[in-house]
């Protein structure tokens, strides 16, 4: 008994120095990637600024509709730093306050998308047979479409609203992660591990999300990080055509959308929430480079 306890701690304390090795390992390719690291610096500085952004912004108020016409159009200035809207909002003060809102629905899409996707993926290619030929062939229709055309058919049938804007990129945006996760779990189904586990016993439920989506984690984590900014940019479009948030919410898309009327005169307008847009997108491909890099399996030495 003692013999086997004293085996286990020896082998549970192995696989914890080789994890530890290969996350030190990781982290170095990491560290020698500058452009890896210029997203990192970006998306830390992006969600500092929305999570702290309420309490330094100057005008508070203009995010939640505030109108002051006598400053309208006013270019940028100690006063207003990114100038005024065409209600006389400040647009600093916007486009801080519109970064959590299009954060936040990044995150809830990806985390609906990919439960979605990954429950679907898991089911689909353990089983395989019937249930692999239904599913697949559910989400070849969604892929048939492309994604943003389908997702603002949705969004328009639902109608305008943050929250069927998340739905509607959420219900295209899963097919992804479901033929990831079903050709990982095809190929992982028939591994050792797994056949041991189910000759001790262990039920279908236990097997897939004990054993084998644990170790499928790094494509999903890498597809996540490059697919937020695109799930941003996404959120921007319906916004920007009028199937998403409505105004008074400072959504980059809303407020990129009511500034194409007064381009090019009032240039700081499109400008300045164009340009949080553009480094959102920019910093999470880069991110997602880097992590893409620490997380293959192949890419280790």
């Amino acid at each position: 008994m003692t013999m086997s306890v004293s085996g286990r701690l020896a082998r549970w304390r192995e696989r914890n120095e080789s994890r530890i090795e290969n996350w030190r390992r990781g982290f170095y390719r990491f560290r020698q990637s500058k452009l890896s690291l210029v997203g990192l610096a970006i998306i830390l500085f992006i969600f500092l600024v929305a999570l702290t952004g309420p309490l330094f912004v100057p005008y508070p108020q203009d995010a939640e509709g505030a109108v002051r016409l006598k400053e309208r159009f006013q270019g940028p200035s100690a006063a207003h730093l990114f100038g005024t809207d065409e209600l006389g909002r400040d647009l600093f003060t916007l486009v801080v306050i519109g970064s959590r809102v299009s954060l936040s629905v990044g995150v809830m899409v990806l985390l609906s998308a990919a439960t979605i996707g990954i429950l679907l993926g898991a089911l689909a290619g353990y089983f395989g047979g019937l249930v692999n030929e239904v599913i697949m062939r559910i989400t070849d229709v969604f892929l048939t479409v492309p994604s943003l055309i389908l997702a603002i058919a949705i969004a328009a049938a639902l109608g305008p609203s943050i929250q069927n804007m998340m739905l509607a990129i959420s219900l295209v945006w899963w097919p992804g992660y479901c033929r990831l996760v079903q050709a990982e779990v095809s190929s992982r189904k028939h591994d050792l591990y797994v056949q041991a586990a189910r000759a001790a016993g262990a039920s279908n439920r236990r097997i897939i999300f004990t054993h084998i989506l644990p170790n499928i984690t790094s494509p999903i984590i890498v597809k996540m990080s490059l697919d937020m900014g695109f799930a941003i940019l996404t959120a921007a479009a319906l916004d920007f055509v009028g199937v998403g948030a409505r105004p008074p919410t400072p959504e980059w898309g809303t407020i990129f959308s009511a500034a194409r009327s007064y381009v090019p005169q009032y240039w700081w307008y499109p400008i300045f929430p164009g340009t949080a847009l553009f480094l959102t997108v920019f910093g999470f491909n880069l991110l997602g480079d880097g992590l893409r890099d620490v997380l293959d399996p192949r890419a280790k030495r």
